[in-house]
């Protein structure tokens, strides 16, 4: 491994000579197999990287994340895809292994936030996995090791420009971790919390079955929280991440973007967008903007007319009581808060969205009224006394 890598360039063009490096001197647990990175790449694949760690850790399945500005726009553990799941993440057509199915979740959760992202997987890159990366719009991929037929594969992506990324597997950081601001130095306590059974401990509504997939749930959609710029909320089902909330100033505004991103997921599974028939030659990128403007409500005649340029036969749109006919079949939905919830407003969102389980830090002065909430709508809610912020 180098002692140092030279980046492309810091959080903007404009801020060169910027470089990676140990503050010890020791060599580095990351080494660059193809092209350089930039300051921004780096700060992705290293959060995304401790991502898919904690969740390979916690749950002893491959895992997957999708990063996009220091905060994942998708992440998943293994499970195989269903038909309609294949369908709506495109990959209908291909044999996936394990770990790719793990990245077609994560890269399936918020296609649109997805759109050139950064990568981090948690076990070494196979030939299913890569096949489906050289296919998607990204810009770079972190893992501990690469099948030399997948490192074939990823660096012929973008013209040979493809940012990969190898980690050693075994590097630990220090306990204390330290930052740089303004020319000040702050220094904290590393965050190494994983969920564990004292975690899910203390169940506060009358509803008390949590089954192994709800914990699950609440566990992938936990750890995603760890790695999310704060305020967050996040909604996972099915073994992956569907909606972030992420970077709000306000509980309440988290958790209606997570649920608003999470409808999206499921509506994206409606027998009316599946069975689209987009004009020939529509690019996958182009296709997943059509998808998206032919799920939103505030489309101008403008917007209308260059949509419909993307199909051989246009549509029929969803109506508002469509839409809500097929959400109310979303059920099962985790739902994890990095810090209290300090109105009920939240949980009455929520359940418009399926969420049935929630995990939150607890400790409001209104808990009891949040409490009552949940028990309004028959939710399992854990008070963790567990606060999770990201910044």
């Amino acid at each position: 491994m180098p002692t140092t890598i030279d980046m492309r360039y810091g959080c903007n063009p404009h801020q060169a000579s910027a470089r990676c490096f140990m503050a010890d001197g020791r060599d580095l647990p990351i080494e660059p197999l193809n092209d350089a990175p930039s300051y921004i790449n780096l700060m992705d694949a290293l959060n995304a990287w401790q991502l898919v760690r904690d969740l390979k850790s916690a749950l002893g399945l491959p895992a997957a994340a999708s990063f996009k500005h220091v905060s994942p726009a998708g992440a998943a553990v293994a499970a195989p895809l269903d038909e309609t799941l294949s369908a709506s993440y495109f990959v209908a057509d291909r044999d996936l292994s394990p770990l790719a199915t793990a990245y077609a979740r994560a890269r399936g959760a918020d296609r649109l936030a997805s759109f050139g992202d950064w990568i981090a997987l948690s076990d070494m890159v196979d030939f299913p996995t890569a096949d489906l990366i050289r296919i998607e719009v990204s810009d770079g991929i972190i893992a501990p090791g690469y099948e030399p037929e997948a490192l074939e594969i990823l660096k012929k992506k973008k013209g040979g420009q493809y940012r990969i990324l190898q980690i050693d597997p075994d590097y630990a950081p220090a306990a204390t971790e330290q930052r740089e601001i303004f020319g000040v130095q702050l220094a904290q306590q590393r965050n190494d919390f994983i969920p564990d059974d004292a975690f899910f401990h203390n169940i506060v509504t009358a509803r008390k079955d949590l089954s192994a997939i709800a914990r699950r749930d609440l566990t992938v959609a936990t750890i995603a929280l760890k790695y999310t710029q704060s305020n967050s909320v996040c909604l996972a089902c099915d073994g992956q991440v569907i909606g972030t909330g992420a970077g709000q100033q306000s509980r309440v505004h988290c958790v209606r973007l997570a649920c608003a991103k999470a409808d999206n997921w499921y509506l994206r599974l409606h027998p009316k967008v599946l069975g689209m028939k987009f004009a020939k030659g529509l690019k996958r990128p182009e296709k997943i903007n059509a998808i998206d403007i032919y799920l939103q409500d505030d489309v101008t005649p403008a917007e209308l007319r260059a949509w419909e340029a993307n199909f051989r036969e246009v549509p029929e749109r969803l109506s508002a009581e469509e839409k809500r006919e097929w959400l109310d079949h979303l059920k099962g939905v985790a739902l994890s808060s990095d810090a209290f919830f300090p109105f009920r407003d939240n949980i009455d969102r929520a359940q418009r969205s399926g969420v049935e389980y929630l995990v939150q830090a607890g400790g409001s002065t209104r808990d009891d009224l949040v409490i009552e909430a949940a028990d309004e709508y028959g939710m399992l809610m854990i008070n963790s006394g567990v606060r999770l912020f990201h910044h």
